[in-house]
């Protein structure tokens, strides 16, 4: 075969296959290593190695080409994935170390406009069995915070576990169900001190309740709406 590099009939022909040297039927280890070989002859010479690597190029899209079109021989069919994944590398420019990497990592990642939609509110009362479990539910809760202290701790554990439950029921991602059955404890907690700081000693002591009950009241409440309504 003579060199790219030189003057001649091959050298200067345009079909890539007589370039490298090459049969239609030659097989993927065979286009590898004409590439290799007609390299290691234009040592030196860049526009000799351009063409090299434009013919190497045209090949591979032609195999390519055929692939689509069912027009492939059975030598080249044997090597069609290692070929593909060569060509397409070779369309989109030099292969840099950690490139599949992140090529992985890109389409492994999120759609930012699903996960957006995981963290917005969304209110549906539910339906079915669930709605009567968690209206028992949240009369019994709020009615032990009135009856006893002891409880206030043990009734807002069990109401955040039942809001957290209840979303990712229905569908809500555990992450973002976790913050908000958070933030309704947050706010309800918040309302509730406002209530305490507002109310005198007289008028607690008239309603029997305790400080720490009408703090937890509202946060209870919150939660109970969040469980009936929060999807």
């Amino acid at each position: 075969m003579a060199a790219v590099g030189e003057s001649g009939s091959e050298s200067g022909s345009e079909d890539p296959y007589i370039r490298l040297g090459l049969s239609q039927d030659a097989t993927f280890e065979q286009v590898q290593a004409a590439k290799a070989r007609c390299i290691a002859d234009v040592d030196g010479d860049d526009q000799a190695r351009a063409r090299v690597e434009a013919a190497y190029d045209a090949v591979l899209m032609a195999r390519l080409r055929g692939r689509q079109q069912g027009q492939v021989s059975p030598a080249a069919a044997t090597a069609s994935q290692r070929e593909e994944g060569v060509g397409s590398a070779s369309l989109t420019g030099p292969s840099f170390p950690g490139t599949s990497v992140l090529q992985k990592l890109r389409t492994n990642l999120p759609d930012p406009s699903q996960s957006l939609a995981s963290l917005t509110p969304q209110w549906s009362l539910v339906e079915g069995q669930g709605r009567l479990v968690r209206v028992i539910a949240g009369i019994a809760g709020l009615g032990l915070l009135v009856v006893s202290v002891a409880s206030v701790q043990l009734v807002l554990a069990l109401a955040c576990i039942g809001v957290f439950l209840s979303q990712v029921r229905r569908g809500r991602r555990p992450l973002a169900s976790l913050g908000w059955t958070l933030l309704a404890l947050l706010v309800g907690l918040v309302v509730g001190s406002l209530f305490t700081i507002a109310l005198s000693p007289t008028a607690l002591q008239q309603l029997s309740i305790t400080p720490a009950q009408i703090q937890a009241l509202p946060a209870a409440a919150l939660l109970w709406l969040a469980a009936l309504f929060l999807a």
